[in-house]
């Protein structure tokens, strides 16, 4: 699984980052009030989008207290996966959920050594060893029930966060 990007359409046109879409669940702004109607009432985008960002806050703090199960190889290094420019670790949140990644992959037959390592080292330690920009992707093969961690402000520490605007590291960025 390797998707390094590429074309983002006609010429002059932008694409954005996916991880601008991340980044935006971690406490950008959003307007509190509209005028409706001649007075100032939530703005019902403004409430979904506060809900989503106490959802995914109450998830993140969850799984950074939870140990999950982690793939490695003959070295003990994780298992990981490059898709959109960024370094995936797969984790998984216990043994059926490995198990359906491992059957996916065709791989069922054999026997996957991993190791449990608390959510929490995982995204402040093992994050920043990668050396690339790198997240989390949680039970990758459950569909919509899995979870991606990205490497964003608010979830990674800030040194090897995305700035989702130039796609660089606070490492990267000109001095």
């Amino acid at each position: 699984m390797a998707d390094h990007g590429g074309d983002g359409g006609r010429a002059g046109d932008i694409r954005r980052s996916s991880l601008a879409e991340y980044a935006d669940m971690t406490g950008a702004e959003t307007p509190d009030e509209v005028l409706h109607d001649g007075r100032s009432v939530p703005a019902p985008e403004a409430v979904d989008v506060r809900r989503r960002r106490r959802e995914f806050a109450a998830l993140l703090g969850e799984f950074r207290r939870t140990a999950v199960l982690v793939p490695v190889d003959a070295d003990e290094n994780p298992l990981t996966a490059d898709q959109g420019g960024v370094r995936w670790i797969l984790a998984f949140s216990n043994e059926p959920a490995l198990a359906r990644f491992a059957i996916a992959r065709g791989e069922g037959g054999r026997e996957w050594a991993y190791q449990r390592v608390l959510g929490a080292r995982l995204l402040d330690a093992g994050v920043p060893a990668v050396g690339v920009p790198c997240g989390v992707a949680l039970d990758a093969a459950d569909g919509n029930e899995g979870v991606l961690f990205p490497p964003v402000v608010g979830i990674v520490p800030d040194a090897v966060a995305v700035d989702p605007a130039t796609g660089t590291t606070d490492e990267e960025a000109p001095r």
